[in-house]
């Protein structure tokens, strides 16, 4: 029987006041969700649900039963508290209501003499 080989990985979960890397010893063929449940993360931050929660490596999408590999940084994703289309859409609506002057623009004639 071979022996499976050991490396490491890590994970990553960040709110807006605190961020963690933790390192995990993963094996080969291990899953992403075997190597979060692995590192503690889940402990450490209650809020974390697997089953809703997007997980990723290296910015790219990945489902749980993804497997690992050496030097992998599985990052957990917080849903978005907010749309981040409807947050442009309305800075450019209130953009449009402001001109570049800051106030109103009149057009005078000039008198002739």
């Amino acid at each position: 029987m071979e022996k499976l080989e050991n490396f490491e990985v890590e994970v990553a979960y960040a709110k807006p006041d605190v961020q963690v890397i933790l390192s995990v010893e993963a094996e080969e063929g291990m899953t992403i969700r075997q190597v979060i449940e692995r590192s503690g993360v889940l402990e450490q931050f209650p809020e974390i649900d697997m089953d809703k929660d997007k997980v990723g490596i290296f910015s790219k999408l990945s489902k749980l039963d993804a497997t690992v590999r050496a030097k992998d940084r599985i990052e957990i994703y917080r849903p978005l508290i907010a749309d981040p289309k409807a947050v442009r859409k309305q800075r450019a609506a209130e953009g449009k209501k402001m001109s570049k002057g800051g106030g109103e623009t009149t057009t005078q004639e000039a008198s002739k003499s």
